[in-house]
């Protein structure tokens, strides 16, 4: 296992599009931030990102789906984001992108504006009161997340975890954001939307011990 971990990352090193910057105590803008469309994917396409990426199941099931749109996945565990990356490759998607980094510093990553939507898909709850601002949908992020993002900005959850669903839903309200849709079973009240029946390794873990799949779309 741990061969097969290096092998991983010392293959990302080699992937065009895999972009890799773990700050340390020095924080600076990436020189990216504010040129992602132009000098990363060289168009003028809307950019999406899903932040907690995985194994990039989501991300290359958004690429694949949506070809008017770019797409980033963004994590830090380098040896998952390599399956998804290698997908992207496989499958000769050129509106797809990872960039392995720390989401809380995101701010030194992406521009104002330069977003158009974010998507989170099965974060870490974190459910210790001393963690609530690390939490990828509270009150602390969402504010970062609007300002990345233009007209319209939309955040969409996906959770098996009631604590995290119920945590954003009070984001939500506490912030006066704008519920779009929300569901605390998809398989019950979306069945046929495609995007909602993707499913990533963590899920089909989830699916199996019969915990319902919750999701909420909110604008901030």
């Amino acid at each position: 296992m741990a061969k097969r971990k290096l092998k991983n990352f010392a293959e990302l090193l080699t992937f065009d599009n895999v972009i890799q910057h773990v700050f340390g105590e020095e924080k600076y803008d990436l020189p990216l931030k504010g040129k992602w469309g132009k000098e990363f994917f060289k168009n003028d396409k809307p950019i999406t990102v899903e932040f907690g990426c995985g194994k990039g199941e989501y991300t290359v099931a958004l690429a694949e789906k949506h070809p008017e749109r770019n797409f980033i996945g963004v994590d830090i565990k380098g040896n998952r984001m390599w399956r998804g990356a290698k997908t992207a490759l496989e499958l000769g998607l050129k509106n797809v992108g990872f960039l392995r980094t720390q989401i809380n510093d995101i701010e030194y990553i992406f521009g104002e504006g330069e977003l158009s939507e974010v998507w989170v898909t099965f974060p870490d709850p974190k459910p210790k009161p001393g963690d609530a601002r690390k939490r990828l949908t509270s009150s602390e992020n969402c504010a970062k997340y609007k300002v990345m993002m233009g007209e319209n900005p939309t955040v969409n959850l996906k959770t098996d975890s009631d604590f995290i669903f119920n945590f954003t839903k009070e984001v939500v309200a506490n912030n006066n954001y704008k519920t779009l849709r929300i569901s605390d079973d998809i398989d019950r009240d979306f069945p046929g939307d495609e995007l909602l029946q993707v499913r990533t390794y963590y899920e089909m873990k989830f699916r199996k011990q019969g915990i319902p799949i919750h999701y909420i779309k909110f604008e901030v």
